[in-house]
This record gives C-alpha cells, structure tokens and sequence, in this order.
C-alpha cells in the first residue's frame, strides 16, 4: 500500500443521463438553454398528489453495446448507473482502450452509491409473485443496493476497492468523497464514483408524496421546482445517474490523460438529529463546508462557485443558506452560488455527482448557471443565488454540497487543472 499522504486525485472523465439528456454534454446544453427535465405526470393512484416528475423516457437504445447478460440482472437505477460510467470512461480513456491497458485491474475500483437501489424492482417483482406466484428469477439481485457497483466492476474489470453507501440525497457527493480518499490513501490508481436513482413504481412515489416532501405545484412548472422562491413546496422527484473517473493524478499524468479538474477537499459530517429535518444548530453543515475547504487549503474568499443542495423545500433551503453564512461569514456574500435541481429536479443518490458534473462544466465553459424560477426570493434566504440569468465568470475553484434524510452532510471542492 501507498502511504504518500499527499497524493492528488484528478478528475479525467465523467457521465450522466437524465431527463435532461442522454449524455453529460446533452445535460449541460440543456441548462444552458433553460431547459428543465420535469413535467406533468399523472399517476392511477389518486392518493399520489404531487404532479411533477423528472423521469426518462423508455428508450432501450440507450443501453446498446452493454452486456446483456448482465443487463438481465439489473434493476432500472443500475442499468442507467452503467450508462453514465461507460460515458465517463470513455472521456477518460477514448472509444477503444479499455482501463486495464493503462493500470492493474486491482488497483481500479468503483463506488456507486444509491439512495433506495432496487427497491421498484422489489416491488414490481413482489406484486408479479402475489398476484400469479411467479417472478422474476433475478429477483433478488434486482433489489440488491449493490447491484451498480457489482455490475460495473462486472463490466470493467475492476477489481480493486469496492463500496456502495446509502446515504439518500448525499449519496452521490459521498461516493466521489470516498473515491478520493481510496486514492489519496494509495488503495486505489482509479476510481468509478457517482450515484443512481430510479423511483417510479408507485407505491413508492407515494410513500416519498406522503411525507409531504415532494412539490405541491398542480400546474405551474416555475412554482414546481423554485429554489429560494417564496412558493416553494417541495422537490421534484427525479431520475438519473452520474459517475465520475478519478485518477492518481500522477498516473494521469504518466499515461498522457486529460485532466478535467482536480478534487482538493472533501468532508463529511453528520446531523444526529431528524430523519428529515435538517439539525437547527447547523453544525454538521457547517463543519463539512469548513473542513472540506481546510483539507483544500482553501480561504472561502478563494471560491468561485457553490452548487448548492438547493431542494426547493422550505426548511433546506433556509437552513442551508443560514450554514454557508456560519461557515463562511462575509465572504457568502459574494460568492455566486444557484441550484441546479431548478432544471433537474432532485435526483437523490445521483444528485451531488450529477451536480459535481455541473461544478466541472461551469469551470470549462467560464459560466455561473443560474438558478431558474427565482422570481420572488424568500427574505431569509439572502444569499446570490444567480437567479433566472447565466453569469460569464472564470471560476478556478468549485464546492459542492450535497445533504440528506437521516441527516448526511458532505461537501467536497473541485479544481481547475
């Protein structure tokens, strides 16, 4: 093992599918252009009340050229999780190498996350066997939370450090945290990090729409999905999957690669509080922020851009502010930040690498996104939240928060190279 502590971790690749687009770069375009991936749908259970929804279209074509015979295994979330690492692969590597050209299959590992895994395969399989005694025979390892990670490293060849946390809406920005620690720690060369969600299957949309959690907008997409907006609701329940490839940043070097970005910061604490509520002591937040800019050696003065959880509830989006401003005095101020679950809608365990994706574009292409439907901004909520209009900026240094049920924080910060 190594034990070089300071070791670099680079980013040289990344993918994602969403109701946005089929691709990372259809995704970006997307919010670029002020696109949202939700609309109305309406489901055969009265009781379900809320309207809005960001899930893909039925296309099978976008799972060509994977393995069928693990494709048959695999629950939605899973399937869609092996189309955004293929796509990340293949912006780290190009079209014809594959990863164990360039390193041992035991120094590459993968870590896809998710917040409820198969639980929609469980359920339909579980209504097929009461109503005719028969299902699926892969029953079982549909429902498994693991079933992502165990299929790309399937799929790759990854033999290496494996995990899969289950951390609701922080899953996604927790996997990537600790990707980044396999590597700095020398358990790893390459990492496959990111999240997956696919929750369609109605019973448990309703069981999410009872909590009142999700959007209460019937009409009105600007109000369905409004962070920081007075009219906010609740979130957009949307699907999706994300994944990024971190190197050694010094093996990316070796092998000629090209370096996306660099992840310098990473934290993670914990709430001990609700199993919905965020903790009003703003503590865990706070310290996330404050320790993932700490291990960057970075002053918040430095930062350029905050992609923020941003959910469109009441209570986040009024407690997360209040947290950036704890942890960063003065400076939140004039740190341009937004949500970009305004086009997305929320995407849980995929949302924090989805939204560390969005951190990346926006250091590529000099942009702030903006966050849409800000039209009447909550009082409480006082931060520049770059509302409705993209803001052309050079941005060199990048924090991602991502925070979720049962109370995760985590926050890591991105680079330019």
């Amino acid at each position: 093992m190594h034990t070089d502590k300071q070791r670099r971790v680079a980013i040289t690749g990344y993918g994602a599918v969403c109701a946005l687009g089929e691709n990372s770069g259809e995704i970006w375009d997307s919010i670029m252009a002020y696109k949202v991936g939700y609309q109305r749908v309406e489901f055969s259970n009265s009781g379900i009340k809320a309207k809005f929804f960001g899930f893909m279209d039925d296309d099978r074509n976008r799972y060509k050229g994977l393995p069928k015979s693990v494709l048959k295994m695999l629950p939605l979330f899973a399937k869609n999780a092996l189309v955004a690492t293929r796509e990340a692969l293949t912006m780290a590597l190009g079209p014809d190498k594959a990863l164990t050209d360039t390193v041992s299959p035991f120094d590459a590992g993968v870590i896809i996350g998710t917040g409820w895994g198969g639980i929609d395969a469980a359920n339909i399989n579980n209504n097929d066997y009461r109503a005719c005694g028969l299902a699926s025979s892969f029953a079982t390892l549909m429902s498994m939370n693991s079933a992502a990670t165990a299929a790309a490293s399937l799929t790759w060849n990854l033999r290496g450090y494996q995990n899969t946390p289950v951390a609701a809406c922080a899953t996604g920005t927790i996997a990537i945290g600790d990707a980044y620690e396999a590597i700095r720690s020398g358990r790893a060369k390459v990492m496959l990090a990111g999240g997956s969600e696919s929750l369609k299957e109605q019973f448990n949309v309703w069981s999410i729409d009872v909590m009142q959690a999700l959007s209460k907008e019937q009409d009105d997409p600007r109000l369905a999905c409004c962070p920081f907006n007075t009219q906010r609701s609740g979130f957009v329940l949307s699907e999706g999957a994300a994944v990024l490839c971190l190197e050694d940043m010094a093996h990316a070097e070796q092998r000629g690669a090209r370096i996306l970005g660099e992840i310098t910061g990473y934290a993670n604490y914990t709430d001990a509080y609700d199993m919905t509520a965020p903790a009003l002591d703003l503590e865990a937040r706070r310290r996330a922020i404050v320790d993932s800019l700490k291990a960057a050696g970075t002053t918040p003065e430095q930062i350029d851009y905050i992609n923020l959880h941003g959910t469109s509830t009441p209570l986040n989006d009024i407690n997360e502010s209040n947290a950036v401003k704890a942890a960063l005095g003065k400076a939140a101020y004039h740190i341009p930040m937004s949500s970009t679950k305004s086009y997305s809608g929320h995407l849980i365990g995929a949302a924090g690498a989805l939204e560390s994706i969005v951190c990346l574009k926006a250091m590529e292409h000099s942009v702030i996104p903006a966050t849409i439907h800000l039209d009447q901004r909550d009082a409480a909520c006082d931060l520049n939240y770059t509302p409705n209009e993209h803001v052309p900026a050079r941005i060199d240094k990048a924090v991602n928060l991502s925070f979720g049920f049962g109370g995760a924080n985590a926050a890591i910060v991105l680079e330019r190279r």
